[in-house]
C-alpha cells in the first residue's frame, strides 16, 4: 500500500491525485504536476552526479595506469563515456545512491517521500 503512495514509485505506476491524498491533507497536498516535476529533476541530477564520478574514476585510473597500459589508449573514450552515461543513469532508475531520495526529502511533505 505504502509503495503505490510513494511518489517515487508514482511515476512508474501512474499513481494519481487521489492516491496522494491519502498520505496527506489537501491543503498541504502540493500539485502532482510538481511531485513530478521534482522527481524527475532529482533522478536526472543523480545520474548527472553518478556520471561525473564514473568520469572521475576512469581519468583517475588513466593517471595512475602505466603508459604502455590499454587504459591510457584514446580510442575508446567516446564509447566509455557513452557507457557510463547509460551505466549512471540505470543506477539513477534505481535510487542507487540515494541522492534524489535525499533531495525529494528537502522539496516533499514528509509522508510524500521515503524518509
Amino acid at each position: 500500500m505504502l509503495d503505490k503512495l510513494n511518489p517515487l514509485n508514482a511515476q512508474a505506476q501512474g499513481t494519481d491525485a487521489a492516491d496522494l491524498e491519502k498520505v496527506a491533507p489537501a491543503a498541504d497536498l502540493p500539485d502532482p504536476e510538481y511531485v513530478k516535476k521534482a522527481t524527475k529533476a532529482a533522478v536526472e541530477f543523480e545520474s548527472f552526479f553518478i556520471q561525473n564520478m564514473l568520469h572521475q574514476m576512469r581519468e583517475s585510473a588513466k593517471t595512475l595506469a602505466p603508459d604502455d597500459s590499454p587504459a591510457k589508449d584514446p580510442v575508446n573514450s567516446d564509447m566509455l563515456d557513452m557507457a557510463d552515461k547509460l551505466l549512471a543513469g540505470h543506477m539513477a532508475g534505481q535510487r542507487a545512491f540515494g541522492v534524489a531520495d535525499a533531495i525529494l526529502k528537502q522539496l516533499l511533505p514528509h509522508g510524500l517521500n521515503k524518509g
